[in-house]
């Protein structure tokens, strides 16, 4: 069976009074792996919605995200202003399987016109936490000696620098293998310039690391350390 015919069954067989489901995902793409699972995003007109599990289908994993349609933005809303809702994506690329009242094609438009519309701005707030973070993780580097710091100074640093790329340049986060294709379209060499520069400072040679990082750090405005200050939340009475 096409895995959209499996997901219709899979949902009609769960909840046969969903309004509306969508399968996501890298199972729809030519990224598909043999451990891909089906994405699913289903609405419903009230409980159990929402919840989220875990399950196995037909031999497939799936990961099972049960929304009304209000809950589906209670939860995609504040995702959008941290910049990285897969709950939105699910929604915006993936196919809808089932229509069961016109909910899902009204719920596609919308996530289709959020997920075009972009993040909100960078606040230069945010922006300066990012490289005052980045620009504290190079000066550990520089100096790490123990293997096991320096394992996840150096993760970190890539993370964070793809991070920096993507809010300078306006767009959506991501995170584990969307980071990198977040990148794609914007910066299409920093991922693999960060792998390369990755492995070496893992055996003790970090400058190739801090020099793709500082150029990043330097479109985004350069280094913050020195004069760096944040208050922190008052209480009131």
């Amino acid at each position: 069976m096409d895995v959209r015919e499996i997901t219709r069954a899979l949902v009609l067989e769960r909840h046969p009074d969903a309004r509306a489901a969508f399968l996501g995902g890298s199972v729809l793409t030519d990224r598909r792996t043999a451990r891909s699972d089906l994405d699913v995003v289903v609405l419903l007109g009230g409980p159990p919605a929402p919840y989220r599990e875990s399950l196995r289908y037909g031999g497939w994993p799936v990961e099972l995200f049960v929304h009304t349609e209000d809950t589906w933005h209670d939860f995609v809303t504040p995702e959008i202003a941290q910049r990285n809702s897969a709950l939105l994506w699910m929604c915006a690329d993936g196919a809808l399987v089932l229509d069961a009242d016109g909910t899902g094609a009204r719920l596609a438009e919308t996530a289709k016109r959020l997920a075009t519309a972009g993040p909100p701005p960078v606040t230069e707030t945010a922006l300066e936490d990012a490289r005052y973070a980045l620009t504290d993780l190079l000066d550990d580097v520089a100096v790490c000696g123990d293997a096991g710091e320096r394992l996840f100074v150096v993760t970190d640093i890539a993370r964070r620098t793809a991070e920096l790329a993507l809010l300078t340049h306006g767009t959506w986060l991501g995170g584990g293998k969307w980071l990198a294709r977040r990148l794609e379209p914007v910066a299409p060499a920093l991922a693999a310039r960060l792998d390369e520069a990755a492995r070496a400072a893992l055996t003790g040679a970090p400058e190739s690391l801090v020099a793709v990082a500082t150029e990043v750090l330097d479109a985004a405005g350069g280094p913050v350390w020195e004069g760096y200050r944040r208050s922190g939340p008052r209480r009131t009475a």
